[in-house]
């Protein structure tokens, strides 16, 4: 089975987030059942570099009006299509911001034409290769849906949300400018609220919808997780399935993880004490026999860290340390730096995202926090596990289904993987933290949290048999 994969990024190239991981995991498992995985990126410069060593595929003429080529590049175990046009994606910054933080305002027209490239090889414009089906990630892929339909292409379609929030949502002035027909503006198409928006244009002519976990398939059917769209898929329920995420378990694991100055498993667990010393160390804290609570996430209000800046003072109270990795919200960083300046030695801040270090603080912290208001799936908590960093978790989409609450009976059913709060509230998110830190203080206790933690199997191996047989279904 030959599918074609459309993805603003992919791991280990190009990564922002969980998409990343997604894209950069699934079509190396998926092989597995039978399935070859083509995945078409943005031309950004760090895949130009290796791509351009390579003559392009194809050429095309006029991607709205730019000339670009198609370039093949095979690494890491991932087969990619490089849609080569320096005028779109060869520029400073990430994926979607430049380097001030700041959108690109031509972020409508660069991924239209990603996907208008996209839609023109599915319809078979490669000279021996044409896809039996193609899967979508995201809004920055969904239009591939709408010109597919416009063209006629008859090749099956699945559409991923990873995360409904990230919507693509533009000015209806630039629909002349994508290359469709006005009759695409409509309420059951392309228009939304007076605007154009990608992701609802996807989810109203894919063939097939899903979301990365069943809680959060059923959450997005209401008002208040459905951003705007909770109509569109209730009309559309008929098509709509959650699939959990998974790790890639050779790249998360604490034996093998070059990251970690010192690597483990359930039986060494000890060594994991030090690897906490030296990040204690590193980030200038003090040693204590508290937990180290860390947080790796983007420092929004949908992860709640805002609730994690108010609270903060709780962890310190038990004797523990917090480190907070990530960055977004100028306001929530600032309240979040500035508990820091309270508790000196207590906590740190680091503002941006480093993989090497998100890989040490899973490898040496005691507890990770993520108090997200709403969350699809959710990875981190899933690398924290592997690693024995026992979760503390709002009560939330993905977070609800893959973290096992340390209640009276899950521990005597030795089920227990870390703890869950509800209301998601900084309330909430104080008692959890205490929850935790009065079980830290039972090590014997605590050491059975995180092997059961470690033991928890969250690969890929049993979504991607899921995702096979529903690309097997669609294309039959």
């Amino acid at each position: 089975m030959q599918t074609l994969a459309v993805a603003s990024e992919i791991y280990p190239l190009v990564k922002t987030g969980g998409l990343a991981d997604v894209t950069g995991a699934l079509p190396k498992v998926m092989e597995r059942f039978g399935v070859s995985t083509r995945t078409l990126v943005p031309g950004y410069p760090s895949l130009l570099a290796l791509a351009r060593l390579h003559p392009p595929l194809l050429e095309f003429d006029d991607l709205l009006g730019h000339r670009a080529f198609l370039r093949h590049l095979e690494i890491e175990g991932l087969s990619l299509f490089v849609l080569d046009a320096p005028a779109l994606y060869e520029r400073d910054g990430g994926p979607y911001v430049d380097g001030n933080g700041v959108d690109h305002p031509d972020n409508w027209k660069r991924f239209a034409v990603l996907c208008l490239a996209a839609a023109e090889i599915a319809s078979g414009v490669m000279p021996g290769w044409k896809p039996d089906l193609v899967h979508l990630h995201d809004w920055q892929a969904a239009l591939t849906a709408v010109y597919m339909r416009n063209m006629q292409c008859k090749v099956p379609t699945l559409l991923t949300i990873h995360n409904i929030a990230f919507q693509g949502q533009f000015s209806a002035e630039v629909l002349p400018e994508i290359g469709l027909p006005p009759d695409v503006f409509t309420t059951d198409c392309l228009e939304y609220f007076g605007d154009i928006c990608y992701l609802k244009g996807g989810l109203t002519t894919t063939d097939h919808i899903t979301v990365v976990s069943p809680t959060y398939a059923r959450e997005i059917l209401s008002p208040a997780f459905g951003m705007g769209l909770d109509g569109v898929l209730r009309g559309r329920i008929d098509c709509l399935d959650g699939i959990v995420n998974g790790i890639d378990g050779d790249i998360w694991n604490p034996a093998t993880d070059p990251y970690l100055p010192f690597r483990y498993d359930v039986r060494s667990l000890r060594r994991k004490k030090q690897n906490k010393a030296m990040l204690l160390e590193r980030f200038g804290l003090d040693a204590g026999a508290g937990p180290l609570f860390s947080t790796v996430t983007r420092i929004t209000w949908q992860k709640g860290m805002d609730m994690l800046a108010e609270v903060a003072d709780e962890i310190f109270h038990w004797g523990g340390r917090l480190i907070v990795l990530g960055q977004g919200d100028h306001e929530i960083e600032a309240a979040l730096k500035c508990a820091a300046q309270r508790f000196p030695g207590k906590m740190a801040v680091s503002i941006g995202y480093n993989e090497p270090t998100a890989h040490l603080l899973h490898g040496g912290s005691d507890s990770i926090i993520q108090p997200s208001r709403f969350e699809p799936c959710g990875l981190t908590q899933l690398y924290a596990l592997r690693y024995g960093c026992v979760p503390v978790v709002a009560r939330t989409g993905g977070l609800s289904e893959t973290i096992i609450d340390a209640n009276d009976a899950a521990l005597s059913a030795r089920a227990a993987t870390g703890f869950q709060f509800h209301p998601v509230t900084a309330d909430g998110l104080r008692q959890a933290i205490r929850r935790a830190a009065r079980s830290y203080r039972d090590q014997r206790d605590w050491t059975r949290l995180q092997t059961q933690a470690m033991r928890a199997n969250y690969g890929w191996e049993r979504s991607a048999e899921t995702y096979a047989a529903l690309y097997r279904r669609l294309i039959n």
